[in-house]
């Protein structure tokens, strides 16, 4: 595994939080960091440079986070994205999730928490190599490597957020048992799931789970792999 240090894009229309931002990720914990004023800027700025993740704004002129997350979701960037705003509603973490960004922190926060925020997302997106014991999980036309996470449909790979991946992975991992929205919550990989409140949390979860459908089943709403068990949790049908 390499020893370069992840390449973070700050995206905020604000040059002093983009400054105090890029000073504390590179002298504090040591990333690298490229600064973007405007979602403009850093769709430009994406196209010229790979990143291991980007901290958005969401209360930007022109373009808001929200749609600028929407829009490299929709275009299969799956890069790792959490969201800065100074709107701290649960409808709005809500929101954030909707539009495919894996963690979400309201302003003020202390820059520790942004750091391990980071870190977790960072570390559950590495993909280890697989091992002998591995087996992929197939349901369908599908199948998914836990070691991985990564999800093919035949010989194409399925694109997935973190988020998604560490959801996906948990279910895998118990096929055709249910697991609880708490134990999903608990055990996708912290970030937003787990900083919310109770009744975030499960929102967040069935969030997740309305993204996974749209990409796994051919109705969504009247599932086949990926079912609710009502009142408990959600369990993945698997061969």
């Amino acid at each position: 595994m390499s020893t370069e240090q992840p390449h973070l894009l700050v995206i905020d229309d604000d040059e002093r939080i983009r400054t105090l931002l890029t000073r504390y990720l590179t002298g504090n914990a040591g990333f690298r960091v490229t600064g973007a004023d405007s979602a403009e800027d850093a769709a430009a700025k994406l196209t010229a440079v790979s990143f291991d993740l980007l901290v958005v704004d969401v209360m930007m002129p022109g373009q808001n986070g929200f749609d600028f997350v929407a829009a490299l979701r929709r275009a299969g960037n799956t890069v790792p994205v959490i969201l800065l705003t100074a709107r701290g509603e649960a409808e709005d973490r809500i929101t954030g999730l909707e539009s495919g960004a894996d963690d979400y922190l309201a302003k003020p926060f202390e820059p520790r928490e942004l750091v391990l925020r980071i870190q977790a997302i960072l570390a559950r997106s590495h993909r280890p190599p697989p091992t002998p014991t591995a087996r992929p999980v197939r349901f369908g036309d599908f199948q998914f490597d836990i070691v991985r996470g990564e999800l093919k449909r035949g010989d194409e790979i399925v694109a997935l957020t973190t988020g998604e991946a560490a959801l996906l992975r948990v279910l895998a991992r118990r096929p055709g048992s249910t697991v609880p929205r708490a134990d999903l919550a608990d055990n996708s990989g912290g970030g937003l799931l787990n900083a919310a409140a109770s009744a975030s949390e499960s929102r967040a979860v069935d969030v997740q789970i309305t993204r996974l459908r749209r990409k796994i089943e051919e109705d969504p709403r009247n599932p086949r792999f990926l079912q609710t068990v009502w009142g408990e949790g959600y369990v993945l049908w698997a061969e």
